[in-house]
């Protein structure tokens, strides 16, 4: 008896032990995509930037002083959906009767790689914005602005809470207040993708001081990016 549960107490701790690993391959795949779909979106904006020489919003897509749509409808055509940017009235807001219809295009590579998130048609792919990061409204940024480094500014992140993909809702930043909310994918941090198109995982120990200069783009301040991994 005592052998038999001997044999059972083993067998349940390689069972436990698959389990763990299994769950932990998963984990590091997934990150491989997110990371391929980030940097795919980080090339994408460079490329838009590259024609346009600015990564801020271009017209038709402004009206009264305000971008229509997110960045992610900017940069359709160059992720290959020249089709579905073509369909979208860029005169009119994003939830106007007509584009709305489109929100259940949603390109798959603004999808959460873990297939989760709690309304349809929603993203964890968001920019920063304000505070001297990359974005600041309608103001234009080019390359140029980036004193810090293209390798040291973040560009995009996983946000913690999805939205519409071509709402324009994007995380606010303010050098006063707490960080933005991020990650909402995996537990133990997120991806940013850089100006440079570089993508790397950051943790959730990581230094705030380290983010809060990773976020401006001409803040000055001197960063060792070593400490992110």
């Amino acid at each position: 008896m005592l052998r038999s549960l001997g044999t059972a107490l083993v067998a349940f701790a390689l069972l436990a032990f698959t389990g763990t690993s299994t769950a932990r391959a998963q984990d590091e795949a997934a990150k491989r995509q997110a990371a391929k779909d980030m940097k795919e979106l980080a090339l994408a904006m460079i490329n838009m930037h590259d024609t346009y020489d600015q990564f801020s919003p271009i017209q038709p897509m402004i009206k009264d002083g305000k971008p229509l749509f997110s960045w992610r409808v900017r940069i359709l055509p160059f992720i290959e959906e020249d089709r579905l940017f073509s369909q979208l009235n860029r005169k009119e807001p994003w939830d106007s009767e007509h584009n709305k219809k489109l929100l259940d295009k949603m390109p798959k590579i603004f999808a959460t790689v873990t297939g989760k998130t709690k309304e349809k048609n929603t993203t964890h792919y968001q920019m920063i914005t304000g505070g001297g990061a990359l974005l600041d409204g309608v103001k234009k940024v080019s390359m140029k602005d980036i004193t810090d480094g293209p390798a040291n500014t973040i560009m995009i992140v996983e946000a913690e809470e999805a939205v519409p993909w071509t709402k324009l809702d994007d995380l606010v930043y303010d050098p006063k207040k707490p960080l933005p909310k991020f990650g909402g994918v995996f537990k133990d941090g997120f991806h940013a993708a850089f100006a440079d198109g570089s993508v790397r995982f950051i943790k959730k120990d990581t230094d705030e001081k380290l983010i809060r200069a990773l976020i401006t783009k001409a803040g000055g301040e001197k960063v060792d990016l070593n400490k992110l991994k």
